[in-house]
């Protein structure tokens, strides 16, 4: 079997080239030692351009978890399902009422096949308390507000 020529990824359209061949590659049965090299070649150049040209790390772990969705087309009631938790859970995770358990932050990393530490960094959460506040964003302590009289 003639193997193809590797070089390093230059480009967006090459990029995805080299995906959908990395993609036919571990599709096939009874892979020989030239195509495993292949596959291990394409996927240091593939984890190479990840890593360079990642928008993993301006993404808040909600964000970063709404971009996911949205390129696999999942809904939050197939995150219930995946994560085991209740619909109320999820609900309050999308809308920063509640923050990523480790657990949770385990599960998402293995099904979306992302490091545990993008969705492993702080963000800010809405606290119940202060969500009539304009800008109401705080990480889980409530503001005392003095109203005038």
């Amino acid at each position: 079997m003639k193997t193809m020529q590797i070089t390093i990824i230059k480009s967006e359209t090459q990029y995805k080239a080299y995906c959908d061949a990395l993609e036919k590659l571990l599709e096939k049965d009874g892979i020989s030692k030239d195509v495993q090299d292949e596959i291990e070649l394409l996927t240091l150049l593939i984890e190479k351009w990840d890593a360079e040209h990642s928008t993993l790390n301006e993404l808040d772990p909600v964000e970063l978890l709404h971009s996911l969705m949205h390129d696999k087309k999942i809904k939050a009631k197939d995150l219930v399902e995946i994560l085991g938790v209740s619909k109320g859970l999820v609900s309050d995770i999308l809308n920063y009422k509640k923050g990523l358990s480790k657990e949770i932050i385990r599960i998402l990393a293995a099904h979306f096949k992302v490091s545990q530490e993008a969705f492993n960094r702080p963000y800010k959460l809405i606290n119940p308390a202060n969500s009539h506040l304009r800008n109401a964003s705080v990480m889980n302590t409530p503001k005392e507000v003095e109203l005038a009289c």
